[in-house]
């Protein structure tokens, strides 16, 4: 199992707690110092059933100044989006969670972080 974080973040702080409280075995990746890959985030992206949209934080100040709000959320974009994920890693929503099954949450819930605990 891992974890995409950043440390300044609540929501990463509170699941690394409750991975530690559940006694999980898991590795942390400081993405925004580990920037993933475009291809990397294709594979968490195809492991979370998600589109790079969909894990976009479009509140951020270079959502705003790259314009996403405004950038086609279909197929043909996809690419775009993706290659804009791993140019400024702030842009993705955190954490995620890579589950040993093969799947992957965002993990902005006890809930969700519990989920991947039980895949």
């Amino acid at each position: 199992m891992e974890i995409w974080i950043n440390p300044a973040c609540s929501k990463c702080r509170s699941a690394v707690d409750l991975l530690d409280a559940e006694g999980a075995e898991y590795t942390v990746r400081r993405y925004l110092d580990d920037v993933p890959s475009p291809d990397e985030i294709r594979a968490v992206l195809e492991r979370l059933g998600l589109e790079p949209w969909d894990i976009t934080r479009t509140q951020e100040a270079a959502a705003k100044e790259l314009g996403l709000r405004e950038w086609p959320r279909e197929a043909g974009s996809r690419e775009r989006w993706i290659e804009a994920l791993s140019a400024r890693p702030e842009l993705i929503q955190r954490p995620i969670i890579t589950a040993d099954d093969g799947t992957a949450v965002v993990g902005r819930t006890d809930e969700a972080v519990r989920d991947a605990l039980g895949r």
